[in-house]
């Protein structure tokens, strides 16, 4: 039986960084039971967030690649395609391996088998078409294969929305996004970049049953109250053929269980965890674990996790002074952890005994940026506090500020700004832009695109909202590609709607909706405007547009756009109507005096 000082069950990457530096101090073995290292990055295609010295703004199957090329140079023993079955005494591991069982045994062992995807009950879950989102991933991202054409996801968490946005990528409708709570669980800016795509995400709300026969033709959604509870009457009906689950993932504990070590159950790091020391240690001394398996978090802190582990075990083995690399990875795990969304975390890991210092999310002040505007330069909309420097760490000329603390939202000085964007190509988030505003009526903005085919010069195309509603048409000037694939697209639109429009897309066959209150098209408008009526008040009293509950705040400066574009009056020179009372929907019961009825 061959023994190894150190084994790493897991090839994802908390066990790749770990086997990485373990290979240059011990024997060492890393066993995975897929044909390749690599985990859930190789289905990964967005660029991940974090620092650059974590590999932020690289996409997640090229962080996989760059892993497994350093491991391979290391004198590391490889054994993919190794299903690990158990852990057994005198320190065992048992698995199978081209259909026979293979023993080996080990002085340190390090657990990084990840997690699996929680399981949501409701009715006939069990039809085909009902899948995870790991699932999905994996069939689209690694095999090519799509599972359906309409999708409803539940989830809106990380997974949950980067899914959504792929989805989109391939050219697959996804009808919405359900989320039972009443907020977005997963980043601002993954959020943004689906509704820009005009997939909406319905909050309070949650699945009851998938709809069909031999398989998934459509599903029942309903509105639950604060205990998460159906609420009756509420239920809609939509046809989709493809359910996606995200919900969350469960630890895999199995192997830890087996090896001795304590299990405890700790709801904010994802449900039954091993417990464990800040680096990594076990209650059994021979075992450490990293990456999800410890808690349900980003690869970043995986890769963190497992290098830490990786050096104790150094330390241990060999005696080799590893303090200050330690102290330094320690370091970085608070800081990337001291943001709000990492508030559960936190919670989590003081149950276990581990405190996480509090440090502090500087307030910075932004820079005004009148004085840019008429200079092509940056707008970045990221106001939310995530671990990400990127834009900070792509700026050649310091122009973008975060600071040590990367939850820190980034400071934009436009006079620093030379216009270069290539703080647009690194954002992870796809929340920066391109603006130039000067003395012409129509203006120019570059905007992250990461779809096929790439629009062409002077190519006509739809401007669409942060919500994903037709704003204007607009021409297209100039397509930047970049290696990364994230590539620009720079268009000239009317002033009046430069901060509206965030995403382009080509015009579809079915006219969009200017007003979805009323249900009123542009092709309706058009039609009207073509026919010689170019009166607001009149194309309002002929289509009911901007008489909706919402009273025009978000259709009448659209209309008074597509007017000024067919006219060829400029926005200012028209009428706008007129502002009649209520200005926000109220009920009639509101007018009522004394004992009327």
């Amino acid at each position: 039986m061959k023994e190894y000082d150190a084994i790493v069950i897991g090839g994802g990457p908390a066990g790749m960084s770990a086997a990485s530096v373990l290979g240059d101090h011990v024997k060492t073995l890393i066993l995975d039971e897929n044909d390749a290292l690599g985990g859930q990055l190789v289905k990964q295609t967005h660029k991940f967030f974090g620092d650059h010295a974590h590999y932020a703004s690289k996409r997640g199957f090229e962080i996989a690649k760059e892993l497994t090329d350093e491991i391979y140079k290391k004198p590391v023993d490889i054994s993919t395609a190794s299903t690990v079955i158990g852990i057994y005494p005198q320190n065992t591991v048992a698995y199978v391996k081209d259909g026979r069982e293979e023993l080996v045994r080990y002085k340190k062992l390090l657990i990084a088998t990840g997690a699996m995807e929680r399981q949501l009950p409701f009715i006939n879950s069990d039809l085909p078409g009902v899948y995870g989102a790991g699932a999905i991933q994996t069939l689209m991202n690694q095999y090519g294969i799509f599972p359906g054409k309409r999708f409803l996801i539940i989830g809106s968490g990380n997974i949950g929305l980067i899914l959504a946005y792929q989805l989109a990528q391939t050219g697959a409708e996804v009808r919405m996004i359900v989320e039972a709570l009443d907020k977005v669980g997963g980043y601002e800016v993954h959020a943004n970049k689906v509704k820009r795509l005009g997939i909406p995400i319905l909050l309070k709300h949650t699945i009851v049953k998938a709809m069909g026969d031999e398989s998934v033709q459509g599903v029942v959604i309903a509105e639950v109250d604060d205990k998460f509870g159906v609420i009756p009457g509420t239920e809609k009906e939509i046809v989709v053929d493809t359910i996606c689950v995200s919900v969350g993932l469960i630890p895999l504990t199995e192997l830890a269980e087996q090896a001795k070590c304590k299990i405890e159950y700790i709801p904010e790091l994802g449900g039954y965890v091993p417990v464990r020391d800040e680096r990594m240690h076990t209650t059994n001394s021979d075992v450490f674990v990293a990456g999800d398996l410890s808690s349900i978090e980003e690869a970043t802190t995986a890769i963190i996790e497992g290098k830490l582990a990786a050096m104790q075990i150094v330390k241990d083995l060999t005696k080799t002074d590893l303090g200050k690399e330690i102290s330094d990875e320690l370091k970085t795990l608070d800081i990337f952890r001291s943001g709000p969304k990492s508030f559960k975390i936190r919670k989590g890991l003081e149950k276990m005994g581990i405190k996480v210092p509090e440090i502090e999310v500087p307030k910075l002040f932004q820079t005004p940026i009148e004085n840019a505007k008429s200079k092509l330069h940056a707008v970045i909309e990221c106001t939310e506090e995530i671990p990400c420097n990127s834009c900070e760490s792509s700026c050649k000329f310091d122009a973008i500020k975060v600071g040590e603390n990367i939850n820190t939202p980034p400071i934009f000085d436009p006079s620093k700004c030379t216009g270069c964007a290539v703080c647009v190509t690194a954002c992870p988030g796809l929340a920066i832009f391109m603006e130039k505003l000067d003395e012409s009526p129509n203006a120019t903005i570059g905007i992250p695109y990461e779809f096929l085919p790439l629009p062409k010069f002077n190519e006509k195309m739809w401007g669409m909202d942060k919500e994903g509603n037709y704003v204007c048409d607009l021409t297209v000037k100039r397509v930047v590609k970049n290696p990364n694939k994230t590539n620009i697209v720079y268009v000239e639109l009317p002033k009046e709607f430069v901060d509206d429009v965030r995403h382009v897309r080509y015009p579809k066959k079915e006219s969009p909706f200017v007003c979805r209150c009323e249900e009123v098209t542009l092709d309706q408008i058009e039609k009207i405007i073509d026919s010689g009526i170019t009166d607001f008040e009149e194309i309002k009293r002929m289509t009911r547009i901007t008489m909706g509950p919402c009273g025009g705040k978000n259709c009448k400066m659209i209309t008074l756009g597509i007017i000024s574009r067919k006219t060829g009056i400029p926005i200012s020179k028209l009428s706008h109507g007129t502002s009649r009372p209520p200005v926000k929907p109220t009920e009639f019961s509101a007018f009522l005096r004394g004992d009327e009825k």
